[in-house]
């Protein structure tokens, strides 16, 4: 059978046509279908990447007494048992709410087991923590994901699994991740090239093209199982939301199924005949897990989750059901590639009432032509004029990676906590454990994550970064996940955002605001801006920010510890827990960040209350807050966090009844410089309540005052100048300036490819601190972590990371907005060469930049570490991957290795830096 289609193929650009008015059609086709989507007309984000690439060894997924999630449901467990959250699958799709799954099964004659899912090592495995163990690339998605296009690849001899967790087991701290290249598999390009498409016809009318490559010498056989399946909400009992009449799949011809739901209604599964003819094999079971297997206990059906697996690989013909129905329907082809042979295979999954019409045969190649030239189209609007080809490839590849690393998120704590009515009651360490006082939350979303596989999970200020570059592609949807987290059902009743799965009532920096304040700002470039989009989150916002001020300030003089920050080691005590000293920590970055949130608000405020002059009054609460966080970080003690001697900000030991300064050069004492914001003088004089307010301060409160940057540009210029801005920051201009001499030394922190974490003068030099006989150390390392601190897989003692940076970068942008020209220093550090501050930013978003660009002389783009596969073979020269980090001397990839939900800022940066 022939897949079908309903009625013509793509829209038809009239032949007299202009090729402006072709392109102008091409660009207008994605911008109209995110128009469609976010008015309702029709729902084009129904189906997408959304399905997660790691449901096992999950914390919603582990209902064990101690919160050993990884030993809870493991990867050897994850192809026959059940999940209850989510599902996970090889470069899948799935609909927004998780029902009916896609996804890519592939056997190469020689694994133990069916390849369904990324492998990797858990955190107690990876000598770094947790870590997928493969290669694969997200190549291309509009932002609708009506063209998506994934590349995976496959060895042809024998998955190491085995070889990987022993060789990494045997490694320590010290020694770099064993990676799957490092086994050889890859050599003399032995392995398949598995590039999976989707191109939708309409917003439920998804066609799916598979092309497997054979890149190595000899003929090989590949067996391909395109497989759809229903999420499992049947076996939990039906007290929980979303629960619904056990759906079922049921065969409709010789290759096709018919999948029926309560609430997704009826879709119809076409699997087309390969490349020469031959139609696959459908094979059926249930999504069911298999407890005999597992457990040792009779299983409830003849037919489970593993049926495809033991059917296949094992040979066991009873595994799957002759009667062809089920909850889950595997496609079985098996190609023969000889040497450099590519195959194709085409499917269809539509809703019911879509599939008629002709056949489909002779214009699916064209459909998925036109949706590529229209997701071209929309990308070439983004970048600028005379941006070369490499700045687009890496723009265009980030942009996919973080549309891809969108993921049906599924967690109900109250039903998690108490267990599920026809499974077994949970133990008690399991009820009153992890995550206990977040009873409130209820998550069931399409969210945007660190990364699908190492991070299938969100983090409250990852996120936040996310937005930012998702702000240019898709603004609505930017703006709908920053409103998400404000919610109720997301948002703790004392005002907390939730941080992670593992630790929802953990701290991370309140970036937030910031957030909201850019995406506002770059969604409204072209001219409107959505102000009720920013009342909405301001008003959540301020419930927020009295959270901090309330919880993280416990001694009331504005001096702000919230634990670690999401900075992991960076600190030589774990800052989430007690010290061991004794008393506490006063701590630069904490007293920072709230410092950056104060700035951002009042910016908010201010905009707000040119609409609505009652803001002003926030307004100026903000702006006295701001003089006392500046205030404490300041002048407290004498010059508070400031160190006079060293000319830096360092956290501060407070024990015994005595001060200490933790003279540690790191992240910790750069971000004071991100709480910046450029008054505009004009703006302040339709301020009436504000600027009397504002001034009272400047007069009456002059011990507040003195401490911080506020003044005009004749205070800072010169007489002559035009007062037209006024500065708000934490260091003034002097201390500006020093601290630059050590951000700007590449001794210090300024590398070839950004800023690094922790100084490089500390390589050397190690900060040493000694109490009760130990000795607590940090010493730069400028890739893996060699501290188990935060699971190791972390670490901010001397790698590059791109948010931070990026604040960096901004932040620059600020104070050159406000300085001009007259404020310059020597970049780099002892060069000689003097810089303004806006040039200093674009050199360190140059330096960023490089990271992903092939260097002039080898070919090697600096995060592939100088593998020459990356250089030299065209199977792999323009594959970019977007890591967690980078290594702060060298640039490679170090850490996550699809992290590109905030590594793809890079995005913003190659705009600035042709």
């Amino acid at each position: 059978m022939s897949i079908v289609t309903p009625g013509p193929g793509p829209r038809q650009t009239p032949a007299k046509a202009t090729a402006e008015q072709k392109a102008s059609a091409l660009q207008l086709a994605e911008l109209t279908r995110l128009h469609e989507s976010e008015s309702r007309v029709q729902n084009w984000k129904r189906w997408g990447p959304y399905l997660s690439e790691r449901q096992w060894g999950t914390v919603r997924e582990d209902y064990s007494s101690t919160g050993e999630c990884w030993d809870y449901l493991s990867h050897d467990q994850s192809r026959s048992r059940a999940y209850r959250w989510g599902e996970d699958g090889l470069m899948g799709i799935t609909d927004r709410e998780c029902r009916l799954c896609f996804a890519v099964a592939l056997w190469n004659g020689r694994d133990p087991i069916l390849k369904e899912r990324l492998f990797g090592l858990t955190g107690p495995e990876g000598n770094h923590g947790e870590d997928v163990k493969e290669c694969y690339y997200y190549l291309d998605s509009s932002p609708t994901h009506s063209y998506m296009k994934m590349l995976y690849k496959y060895p042809q001899a024998e998955f190491p699994y085995a070889h990987l967790v022993h060789e990494n087991r045997q490694r320590g701290k010290a020694d770099p991740e064993f990676e799957l290249i490092d086994t050889g598999v890859f050599n003399d390009n032995r392995y398949f090239d598995v590039v999976t498409e989707y191109a939708k016809q309409s917003s439920d009318d998804t066609l799916i093209r598979i092309t497997v490559s054979n890149r190595g010498p000899e003929a090989a056989t590949l067996q391909l199982l395109p497989t759809a399946w229903f999420r499992n909400s049947w076996s939990w009992g039906c007290t929980h939301d979303g629960c619904e009449v056990k759906p079922r799949l049921r065969a409709a011809g010789d290759n096709e199924a018919i999948a029926d739901h309560g609430s997704l209604g009826r879709f119809r599964f076409f699997c087309d005949k390969d490349s020469h003819g031959v139609a696959p094999e459908m094979l059926y079971t249930e999504n069911e897990t298999n407890s005999e297997r597992l457990f040792g206990v009779k299983n409830e059906s003849l037919y489970v989750k593993d049926a495809f697996h033991r059917y296949v690989i094992q040979g066991e013909t009873k595994a799957v059901n002759p009667k062809r129905h089920g909850t889950k329907v595997a496609a079985r082809y098996v190609l023969n590639l000889a040497p450099g042979e590519s195959q194709t295979v085409h499917l269809r999954l539509v809703k019911d009432a879509a599939a008629i019409g002709g056949t489909l045969e002779n214009t699916r190649d064209a459909i998925f032509d036109q949706r590529t030239a229209e997701t071209d189209a929309f990308y070439e609007t983004l970048m600028p004029r005379g941006v070369d080809e490499q700045r687009r490839l890496v723009a265009r590849q980030a942009y996919a990676g973080l549309l891809m690393g969108k993921q049906f998120y599924h967690y109900v704590i109250n039903q998690w906590l108490d267990g599920d009515p026809s499974q077994p009651t949970p133990p008690d360490g399991h009820r009153q454990g992890r995550n206990q006082e977040w009873r409130h939350l209820f998550n069931r979303d399409i969210i945007s994550m660190p990364d699908k596989w190492e991070y299938p999970w969100y983090a409250a200020w990852d996120l936040a970064f996310h937005m930012i570059p998702m702000a240019t592609v898709d603004p609505d949807f930017a703006k709908d996940q920053l409103l998400l987290f404000l919610r109720e059902w997301y948002m703790h009743p004392n005002g907390q955002l939730p941080a992670y799965e593992f630790a929802f009532g953990d701290v991370n920096p309140p970036v937030h605001a910031w957030a909201v304040w850019r995406v506002y700002k770059i969604s409204g470039a072209t001219g409107h801006r959505d102000t009720k989009f920013l009342k909405r989150a301001f008003h959540k916002l301020l419930l927020n920010f009295n959270w901090w001020v309330n919880r993280k300030d416990p001694r009331g003089k504005n001096l702000f510890a919230g634990g670690f920050l999401g900075l992991d080691n960076i600190g030589v005590f774990d800052r989430s827990q007690p010290l061991p000293t004794g008393g506490h920590l006063e701590q630069a970055d904490g007293t920072a960040w709230m410092a950056f949130y104060c700035a951002t608000m009042l910016s908010i405020s201010i905009e707000l209350a040119a609409e609505d002059e009652s803001y002003e009054d926030i307004a100026s609460k903000f702006f006295e807050h701001f003089l006392a966080i500046t205030d404490a970080m300041n002048g407290i003690g004498g010059t508070g966090l400031w160190d006079e001697q060293d000319g830096f900000y360092y956290d501060v030991l407070n024990a015994n009844d005595s001060t200490m300064p933790l003279r540690i050069r790191s992240m910790v004492g750069i971000i004071p410089m991100f709480a910046v914001e450029v008054l505009d003088q004009d703006t302040m004089e339709k301020m009436p309540g504000f600027t009397k307010r504002l001034e009272w301060f400047l007069r009456n409160r002059q011990d507040l005052t003195k401490q911080i940057s506020y003044l005009d540009q004749s205070d800072a210029l010169g007489a002559d100048a035009d007062p037209s801005h006024r500065l708000l920051a934490i260091p003034s201009r002097q201390r500006l300036e020093r601290m630059l001499k050590y951000i700007l030394d590449e001794n210090e922190f300024l590398s070839d490819h950004g800023i690094r974490a922790l100084s490089k003068v500390h390589e050397n030099d190690p900060f040493v601190f000694r109490f009760g006989g130990q000795e607590h150390c940090v010493q730069y390392v400028p890739a893996e972590s060699t501290s188990g601190m935060f699971g190791g897989n972390s670490n901010w003692r001397g790698p590059v990371w791109f948010p931070v940076n990026y604040l960096v970068v901004e932040s620059l942008e600020r104070y050159h907005r406000f300085y001009g020209d007259t404020f310059q220093v020597e970049c780099p550090t002892g060069s000689g060469v003097m810089m303004n501050l806006g040039e200093v930013a674009k050199e360190i978003s140059r330096r960023l930049v490089s990271i992903f660009l092939p260097e002039e002389s080898s070919g090697n783009r600096p995060c592939h570490g100088g593998d020459e596969r990356y250089a030299n073979d065209p199977h792999w020269r323009d594959l970019v991957l977007f890591y967690e980090y980078f290594h702060g001397d060298t640039g490679r990839g170090v850490g996550a290795s699809h992290q590109t939900g905030w590594t793809a800022l890079v995005a913003k940066l190659l705009e600035d830096t042709q």
